[in-house]
């Protein structure tokens, strides 16, 4: 089991880099837990007690509102950390956590991994600048959100997808129905979207794959502002 924690760890973005004596003492405070699709892992308002790191499959944080109505913050995948802050502030968690497909996490303890964090100064830098890329990310999606329409919203996400699959031919990482959320609309405006980038030559659909035809003209748009 020890073998397996250290292996998993090591795929961690966060912990890349940290010294073999600096994981297994990581390794002796975090925990394997596998979760089905659809599970709770958390909700806002509960006690920030542990953190986690995604070693296989996919989590959503999203926000909810009083009518049910849902937000979705950020999709991490392998080797992503989440639900840090909370965690080092010692309060509740702002936001709810769900696995959209069967998973396997590592759980660290908001306890053991302070302590660890006085000790080993390296990983402190490195969780101080994983958290200043997740702030310029979060600052970046509020702007699309407030200052863009849903078409430049569509393209930057699209363009996004595009290079993180390192392809033009993407496949949409989430149902088209969770996207409008993503992107703060609803599934009829994002269809609609959809289609006004198709008939603009942009990109080309079919299911839950997109061509990007024209990637210069999806970053155009994605960096207007109207």
């Amino acid at each position: 089991m020890e073998k397996d924690k250290l292996t998993a760890l090591g795929g961690i973005r966060l912990f890349e880099g940290l010294p073999q004596p600096q994981l297994k003492s990581l390794a002796e405070i975090a925990q394997l837990k596998g979760c089905k699709a659809g599970e709770t892992l958390f909700e806002a308002g509960q006690p920030g007690t542990h953190f986690y790191a995604v070693v296989s499959g996919r989590v959503r944080v999203y926000r909810a509102s009083l009518s049910g109505k849902e937000q979705i913050l950020s999709v991490f995948t392998a080797g992503e950390s989440f639900a840090e802050v909370p965690v080092f502030e010692g309060k509740t968690y702002p936001a709810s956590a769900q696995a959209l497909e069967d998973c396997v996490l590592v759980s660290i303890p908001r306890k053991g991994f302070v302590e660890l964090l006085r000790r080993e100064p390296e990983l402190a830098l490195g969780v101080m600048a994983l958290l200043s890329s997740r702030l310029r990310a979060f600052v970046g999606q509020i702007a699309q959100l407030s200052l863009k329409e849903v078409p430049e919203r569509l393209a930057g996400y699209l363009l996004l997808l595009r290079a993180a699959q390192k392809r033009d031919d993407v496949t949409l990482d989430l149902p088209k129905g969770q996207i409008a959320s993503y992107l703060g609309t609803i599934p009829e405006t994002l269809s609609r979207a959809i289609k006004k980038l198709s008939e603009q030559g942009l990109i080309e659909v079919a299911g839950s794959h997109v061509s990007v035809l024209d990637p210069e003209g999806l970053a155009a748009l994605a960096e207007s502002d109207r």
